[in-house]
């Protein structure tokens, strides 16, 4: 798999194709679903005793669940549980913990610093071919004909939403960044029309804030845009534009890089469209979207 898969997703889809596993296969089964958290700190071998199957039996579990091999699903649950920890400190302890031999783990500083320097390049040299040029277009004209602009990001993602509320508020945009003060989400978007646009910014685990208020903004007729991790993120159902940007990472913190080129190159790109507008005659009559093919 080239992705990392959400560990819900595939604990539904243990559940989901359990009647049709071999008895072998439903040992493994019930004891994964039953000990998510321990699979990451244990070895094959423990596990398939504990499973009271072969290790032979994991690879073959692992292969029906399109994996290369056990090591490489032990992975969702690894990503999950780090993920899953508030605590900074923690989660830097848990991924030295959990993380294979053959990782390296900086300890110093500029260690550290020559690391994330090092995988963001290649992340950002990747960039441009995650992203579909007519997706890439159509965002910005969906950008440039919007009334209003609102714009969710929440937990990790509230830098990016917020350099876009500024940004966007520079090119003289009606942009709104939707914070939920006070617990207001609701209220906050309620004034979005169909003639608006929602930008949503969340990755895994997604804000389930976030999720909500797509929904909220799909059944007014508004345009949306995402930008997330995934094609199967849930974001993506509501989106008429969905960006999946796979950030680079370093012991369990993924970095922000690509998602703020990413909204730098929309940025620019609507500065660069309200030229051309101001310079060609008739520029207050908007062209109807291009359908991306």
């Amino acid at each position: 798999m080239t992705t990392p898969m959400q560990l819900t997703l595939l604990q539904d889809e243990i559940r989901g194709r359990y009647d049709t596993l071999s008895k072998r296969l439903k040992q493994v089964a019930c004891y994964i679903l039953d000990n998510s958290n321990s699979i990451p700190f244990e070895t094959i071998a423990i596990i398939a005793e504990k499973a009271h199957v072969p290790p032979s039996t994991l690879i073959r579990f692992a292969n029906a669940f399109q994996f290369d091999g056990f090591n490489e699903m032990k992975q969702v649950f690894r990503q999950h549980l780090i993920e899953d920890t508030v605590s900074y400190t923690e989660r830097a302890r848990l991924f030295r913990r959990t993380a294979p031999k053959d990782i390296f783990a900086p300890e110093k500083p500029m260690e550290i610093l020559n690391l994330f320097s090092t995988v963001n390049e290649v992340a950002l040299q990747q960039l441009p071919g995650q992203i579909n040029e007519a997706d890439l277009c159509r965002a910005v004209e969906l950008l440039a004909a919007a009334n209003n602009i609102y714009i969710i990001g929440l937990r990790r993602s509230f830098s990016i939403a917020a350099y876009l509320t500024y940004a966007l508020r520079h090119l003289e945009r009606h942009a709104f960044l939707i914070d939920g003060l006070g617990g207001m989400f609701a209220e906050q978007l309620s004034m979005v029309r169909s003639d608006d646009v929602v930008v949503a910014i969340s990755y895994s685990p997604y804000a389930q804030e976030v999720v909500e208020l797509v929904s909220f903004g799909a059944k007014s007729g508004a345009r949306q845009i995402a930008i997330t991790d995934s094609m199967i993120s849930p974001l993506a159902a509501f989106s008429d534009v969905c960006f999946a940007v796979r950030e680079a990472q370093v012991d369990g913190f993924r970095s922000q890089v690509l998602s703020m080129c990413l909204s730098q190159a929309l940025m620019l790109s609507l500065a660069v469209n309200n030229t051309h507008r101001q310079l060609t005659p008739h520029a207050n009559t908007i062209r109807p979207l291009r359908t991306a093919k």
